[in-house]
């Protein structure tokens, strides 16, 4: 491979001796560097924002379990002093009725303990009311816990249940990709899911020649084929990377180095996807990883490659949790 690469620098080397590159043609090289630029530092940004918004949800998630468990704790709790306050109600109650029964059966006793049973009686009645009191208020307060908890779990069951049938459309997703690729298997092609996204990976070698950032016809006719599927998506996050070898690039022009090769190849093949297929351009991200990403640190044909990454749209689930 470095004896092709001497080649084609001895080329370009001669092409340039012999003739100037056309300013229109540098200027627009310029341009597209820059724009991969921009790709790249965008990529790097949604990818913390994605990262971060995923670890939320997780924390989220798992402080709704646990606020749930609390409550169904604190209703267990207060069930049982209520329970115990009926309790002393009745004990209450009764002893209230016997003072009852005692006053009227000692109506003609003298008028001291007469007195002293009406004062006996008073002070029964006021730990009655006290009582009865506090049982409407613990009453009140469990029907509050009791509808909280209620809504809680409702929530908890609503947000599983997002999150099911984003794992099952992710899962028929992942079968019908494989399907409509099954055509290139063997030739370098892989779909696999894991994480709760898609993998497609593209070896080079179904794609580009090498050290071009241009797709082959077979690497072309592969992303129609996966444009077409993914079009039918519309809740989906698509960033295409590109990952290079840790060969250097040697040469003056345009893709310089191995970041600007995975970023331009990485845009090569968006640019395809676009052009075949009716997905929606802001659901796609051309990035760039460079060398730093490798499958293998012996095989090197496997680290040049292509990952197109599809996720779920997880706004909505998000805002459901913000809103709690």
């Amino acid at each position: 491979m470095k004896y092709i690469k001497l080649g084609i620098i001895g080329l370009v080397t001669l092409i340039v001796s012999t003739s100037c590159v056309p300013s229109k043609k540098y200027n627009e090289l310029l341009e597209r560097e820059k724009t991969c630029s921009e790709e790249l530092a965008k990529y790097k940004k949604m990818s913390l924002d994605y990262e971060s918004l995923a670890k939320e949800l997780e924390m989220k998630f798992d402080l709704a379990n646990k606020d749930l468990i609390k409550l169904r704790k604190d209703t267990s709790e207060l069930g049982e002093k209520l329970r115990l306050l009926n309790r002393e109600y009745k004990i209450v109650k009764r002893q209230a009725e016997e003072l009852e029964s005692s006053f009227d059966n000692l109506k003609n006793l003298s008028a001291k303990e007469t007195a002293k049973l009406q004062a006996e009686l008073k002070v029964k009645n006021l730990s009655l009311q006290e009582k009865e009191d506090a049982l409407l208020g613990l009453e009140e307060e469990l029907k509050t816990k009791e509808k909280l908890l209620s809504e809680r779990e409702k929530r908890v069951n609503e947000l599983e249940e997002m999150l099911r049938k984003k794992e099952d459309g992710i899962r028929l997703l992942k079968e019908r990709v494989a399907k409509a690729l099954k055509g290139f298997e063997g030739q370098g092609l892989t779909v696999e899911q894991k994480n709760g996204r898609i993998y497609v990976s593209l070896e080079e070698k179904l794609l580009f020649s090498s050290g071009s950032t241009t797709v082959q016809e077979e690497g072309v006719n592969a992303l129609i084929q996966l444009g077409q599927v993914l079009e039918t998506e519309k809740d989906l996050e698509i960033i295409v990377e590109g990952h290079t070898d840790s060969d250097k690039l040697t040469r003056s022009t345009s893709p310089k180095n191995n970041w600007e090769l995975s970023v331009l190849r990485a845009t090569s093949v968006v640019e395809i996807i676009l052009a075949n297929s009716e997905v929606n351009p802001s659901q796609l991200m051309a990035a760039g990883r460079g060398e730093f990403y490798p499958l293998s640190e012996t095989e090197k044909a496997k680290n040049r490659r292509i990952e197109v990454i599809i996720s779920p749209n997880l706004n909505e689930l998000y805002e459901i949790i913000s809103n709690d």
